[in-house]
């Protein structure tokens, strides 16, 4: 398999450009796709209720393995690194499936890492069988799959919107019981999270070249600077925090591995790995570099190692960022080495633990207004994927994604309707991303058949918007 341009020579991906230029558009590179990476980190902080010190240090942590995951697939290592202008960070696909590990009692944080590891253990195993694998996942399971992430995820961005749970615990005649939190919805929460949404909207529609890309980032900082004018901000322990600190493995202690969270984010492992497909073939034809299925390969394997650096470091599985792809067409310049410049600044960002306390410092109600976006956009990228299928001829198709979605939104919308089943089923139950995927493939199979690799092939690089 190959991918090949006729007007772009493909020597240009390994171009070696002046240091002073590389540190730009390196730096460029990283202020694309700084407010996407440092997200994930925000959300699964927030929702398993983590101190601020913790926060900020996942927020460290996310950015030192970033850098280390681009180094990797930019500059290659051994048999690892697809050596293309690639930027890598955490995968939007993994952060349902991770709130609910992390918010079961007898899984924890801890078993998040453990899944975390398996699952890039899994990637890296799998690599070499994707272009075979691939025909399990045509456009119309994939959309549906995507979709589903979506919609499970923007019940975290309304609560945000929101300030916190609908309800809270308290303690009444010594027991603690939910009751509703009366700070919930609060005006003033609304409209900054309003006001942050209205700024992305403003400047995704005016801005120009860095400024529409970095649209989310700028709408979050509009948002605390208003909270921050009204004191609605608090920065303790940032004067505390030191300047520099390293980023040591296995932070919070020794990760625990549970069946059913390595389920879940196998599952999601395997969705990321047709994304960056992808990702890279559409790559290829913007640089003109020939693809072959060893440089594929490579360049899947280095998902897995980086999701497997990512559970070592205390965070999350990491993923081709596509608006990073797209700068690469809008800029013209298709070096490796600006990747990998960008790599080392991701580095950098993360050794200074002031700056993650400062980022941890921003109210849940401003990163609402963003996540209304943020978990909007992995919505409507699946719904992107969707429009490409033939729901006129094949109306089969409409079983398919109806059925998933359907089946995905059980574990959310009736967590306890599963409960009478075998507890060995608890694994393909309790996880929705894992129920509608199973039943999405298994529908496609039943209606549609096993789709061929050159389709697959063509297909992933047609739809290679991923949903970081």
């Amino acid at each position: 398999m190959t991918s090949a341009s006729t007007t772009v020579p493909a020597d240009l991906t390994n171009e070696r450009l002046p240091s002073g230029r590389l540190l730009a558009l390196g730096l460029q590179h990283v202020l694309v796709m700084y407010a996407g990476t440092v997200a994930v980190p925000l959300i699964i902080g927030g929702a398993l209720k983590l101190p601020k010190d913790q926060l900020a240090f996942l927020i460290n942590a996310d950015l030192f393995a970033a850098g280390l995951a681009t180094l990797i697939q930019a500059v290659g290592i051994w048999k690892f690194g697809i050596r293309m202008p690639v930027m890598m960070g955490v995968t939007f696909a993994s952060v349902a499936p991770m709130i609910a590990i992390g918010s079961d009692p007898n899984v924890g944080l801890l078993g998040i890492y453990g899944a975390v590891i398996a699952a890039g253990v899994f990637g890296i195993l799998v690599a070499p069988l994707m272009g075979r694998m691939l025909g399990l996942f045509p456009p119309v399971v994939t959309g549906t799959v995507i979709t589903l992430i979506g919609v499970s995820l923007m019940r975290v961005g309304i609560n945000w919107a929101g300030g916190g749970q609908p309800t809270t615990r308290a303690v009444i005649d010594g027991v603690v019981k939910e009751v509703p939190n009366l700070a919930y919805g609060d005006l003033g929460a609304l409209g900054i999270a309003g006001l942050v949404l209205a700024v992305i909207l403003l400047l995704s529609k005016y801005g120009r070249g860095l400024v529409s890309n970095c649209a989310v980032l700028l709408g979050i900082v509009a948002g605390t600077l208003v909270a921050m004018a009204l004191g609605k901000v608090s920065f303790d322990g940032v004067r505390e925090a030191s300047m520099l600190a390293f980023i040591t493995p296995l932070h919070f202690g020794m990760p625990s591995f549970d069946l059913a969270a390595t389920l879940s984010m196998c599952v999601v492992m395997l969705i990321t790995l047709v994304e960056s497909t992808g990702m890279f073939l559409a790559l290829a034809d913007i640089t003109g570099k020939r693809l072959s299925n060893d440089d594929l390969t490579r360049g899947l394997r280095a998902d897995g190692l980086g999701t497997v650096i990512g559970g070592v470091f205390n965070t999350f599985p990491y993923t081709s960022f596509s608006q990073n792809v797209g700068l690469v067409t809008v800029t013209g310049v298709r070096s490796r080495y600006v990747a990998a410049a960008g790599g080392v600044i991701l580095i950098a960002l993360g050794l200074f633990p002031k700056m993650a306390h400062i980022v941890a410092s921003v109210p849940q109600f401003v990163l609402g207004g963003a996540g209304i976006v943020m978990f909007g956009m992995v919505a409507a990228t699946g719904i992107r994927i969707l429009g490409s299928c033939d729901f006129n001829r094949n109306r089969h198709n409409l079983f398919i994604v109806a059925i998933s979605i359907g089946f995905g939104m059980i574990p959310t919308l009736s967590p306890t309707l599963f409960q009478y089943l075998p507890k060995w089923t608890d694994p393909f139950t309790h996880s929705g991303i894992v129920l509608g995927t199973i039943v999405a493939v298994l529908l496609n199979l039943f209606f549609n058949g096993m789709q061929s690799r050159e389709d697959a092939m063509r297909h992933a690089a047609a739809n290679s918007h991923g949903t970081e």
